[in-house]
C-alpha cells in the first residue's frame, strides 16, 4: 500500500516522529547442525557485501539459528553469496536449490517460505517494499540502513515499522555505531549532561571513490544501473542518504534523536563527474537548525585523494565531546573529562572469537536473536527514521540550494524510485543543479 502524503500526515502528520534465553540446539551424532522446534529459520533478501557479511552474523549470533533462504534480483551474486558463507559457516548453511529465489520478486517468493527471521539487505530504494512485505509476513526483521530514498518512501516505512511495533515483532536496524560499546559509553554520557548543553556540533563522512562494475555486453539499461546502483539517486538516495547517513544518525544520537527544525546546504558534483558515476553528487554542506539557536554543521564527500575525516565533535556549555570513527577516539574534555581507553576490545579482527570480543556489526545481531529468544522483540523504529528523515532533508537541501523544513521533507510528494520497475525500463533523472532544481 503507498502512503501519500494528505494519507500519512492525516493520519500520523510529524508528531509521529517525535515519539516516532539460553539457547537450546541440537547437534547431531554425525556433527552436522539438525533442526529442532528451537531452531531460528533466517533468509536473506540482497546477497551483495552487506548482506553475505550480516547472513554470517545472524549466523554466529545464535548456536541454533540456520540460514534457509537466499533472495537477489542476480543469480550470479547469489551464487557468490551462498558458497561464501557457506565456506565460513558450514553446515548452518540449509539453503537447497528450491530456496535460492532470483528476479525483483524474489524476495515475495522467500518470504512465503517457512522462515522466522528476513535480513533485508536490498539496495536501499527497495527498502520500503520489502520492509512492508516482511512485516505483513510476520517475519522479525535486520533492516540495513538507509530505509528509503525519498519522502513517500520515507513514509511507508514509518507506517510499516509501526506495524511491527504492533505486532510484537523485532526490528533491528542497520546503523551499526548505536551497536558499538564505545560510541554508547561516549553518548550516554553526552546524553546525561557531561558536556551540559550542546550548543553546536559538527559532524563528517569524507571518503574517497567506491567501488564501479563494467558494463556487460548483455545487460539492458536497467541492470546496468541496478548493479551500479550506488550512483543513480533513485537506487540509493545518493551517498549523503547511503553512505554518510551513518554520521547523520551519531549526530541524531547525540541530540537525544531530537529532529532538526530545519537545514540549508549545497552540494555537486565537483571531481566524481565521469558518466559511470550515474546522477549522484560528489560533495555536500548542510547547517542544521535546532530549537533554541543550537546549529550542527555537516559536510561529506566522496573525493579520490582527498583527506579523510569521519568524526562528530560537541560543544557543550560544560565541555566538550570528541567521537573519531578513524582514530578510535572516544573523548569528554572538560571539568569532567574522561576518555575511552579500551579501544582494543571490540574490533572487527575479535568479532567472532568470544562473547567478549564483538564488532558492532555482530552486536547487532547478538541483540536482535536474544530480544527473539526473550520474547522481547527490539525494536529500533522510532529512532531509525528520524535519522533517514535528517539525511533526506539534507539530500533535498543540496540538490536545491534552499533551505527545507523537516516538515517538508516528510511531506514531499516527490518520487525518486518508480512504482513499477522491469529489466527493460528506461529510467533517467539527470543530475540536480542547486538553484534551478525546486
Amino acid at each position: 500500500m503507498n502512503y501519500s502524503r494528505r494519507e500519512f500526515l492525516k493520519t500520523a502528520g510529524i508528531t509521529t516522529l517525535a515519539g516516532v534465553a539460553t539457547t537450546n540446539y541440537v547437534l547431531a551424532s554425525d556433527g552436522f547442525w539438525s533442526l529442532n522446534t528451537d531452531t531460528l529459520k533466517v533468509g536473506l533478501i540482497g546477497c551483495g557485501g552487506r548482506g553475505t557479511a550480516a547472513a554470517m552474523e545472524a549466523l554466529n549470533a545464535d548456536q541454533n539459528v540456520v540460514l534457509a533462504a537466499m533472495a537477489d534480483a542476480f543469480s550470479d551474486q547469489l551464487e557468490d553469496s551462498y558458497n561464501t558463507i557457506k565456506s565460513q559457516m558450514g553446515d548452518k548453511v540449509q539453503v537447497d536449490d528450491t530456496h535460492k529465489f532470483v528476479g525483483l520478486d524474489a524476495y515475495q517468493r522467500l518470504l512465503e517460505s517457512d522462515i522466522d527471521v528476513v535480513l533485508l539487505a536490498a539496495p536501499p530504494a527497495f527498502r520500503p517494499t520489502h520492509l512492508e512485505a516482511a512485516v505483513n509476513a510476520g517475519k522479525h526483521i535486520f533492516c540495513e540502513k538507509p530505509f528509503a530514498v525519498d519522502a513517500p518512501g520515507l513514509r511507508r516505512v514509518i507506517a510499516a515499522s509501526e506495524n511491527a511495533k504492533s505486532k510484537n515483532l523485532a526490528l533491528v536496524s542497520g546503523f551499526c555505531w548505536r551497536y558499538h560499546l564505545p560510541k554508547r559509553e561516549t553518548f550516554g554520557r553526552v546524553l546525561d549532561g557531561k558536556i551540559g548543553k550542546i550548543l553546536t556540533a559538527e559532524a563528517t563522512y569524507n571518503t574517497g571513490e567506491l567501488w564501479y562494475k563494467e558494463r556487460q555486453p548483455q545487460w539492458t539499461d536497467f541492470e546496468y544501473q541496478l548493479r551500479n546502483w550506488l550512483y543513480y539517486n533513485w537506487l540509493s538516495g545518493d551517498h549523503i542518504i547511503e553512505q554518510a547517513i551513518h554520521s547523520l544518525d551519531m549526530m541524531q544520537w547525540a541530540m537525544g534523536d531530537t529532529l532538526p527544525l530545519r537545514v540549508t546546504g549545497s552540494g555537486g558534483r565537483q571531481k566524481r563527474t565521469d558518466k559511470k558515476f550515474g546522477n549522484v553528487f560528489d560533495h555536500f554542506a548542510m547547517v542544521y537548525e535546532y530549537e533554541d539557536g543550537v546549529k550542527s554543521y555537516f559536510f561529506c564527500r566522496q573525493q579520490a585523494d582527498t583527506a579523510p575525516a569521519y568524526a562528530v565533535e560537541l560543544v557543550g556549555d560544560k565541555g566538550r565531546c570528541i567521537v573519531d570513527c578513524r582514530t578510535g577516539s572516544h573523548e569528554i574534555l572538560g571539568r569532567r573529562a574522561w576518555k575511552y581507553d579500551d579501544q582494543t576490545k571490540f574490533t572487527d579482527e575479535n568479532a567472532y572469537k568470544n562473547s567478549e570480543s564483538r564488532s558492532m556489526y555482530q552486536q547487532e545481531h547478538d541483540e536482535l536473536f536474544a530480544s527473539i529468544r526473550k520474547n522481547k522483540p527490539k525494536y529500533d523504529g522510532d529512532w531509525m527514521v528520524k535519522s533517514n528523515l535528517v539525511a533526506l532533508a539534507g539530500r533535498m537541501a543540496g540538490y536545491t540550494g534552499q533551505t527545507v523544513s523537516i516538515q517538508e521533507a516528510l511531506a514531499s510528494d516527490e518520487v525518486l524510485f518508480p512504482e513499477n520497475v522491469s529489466w527493460d525500463m528506461k529510467y533517467d533523472i539527470p543530475a540536480a543543479i542547486p538553484g534551478i532544481n525546486s
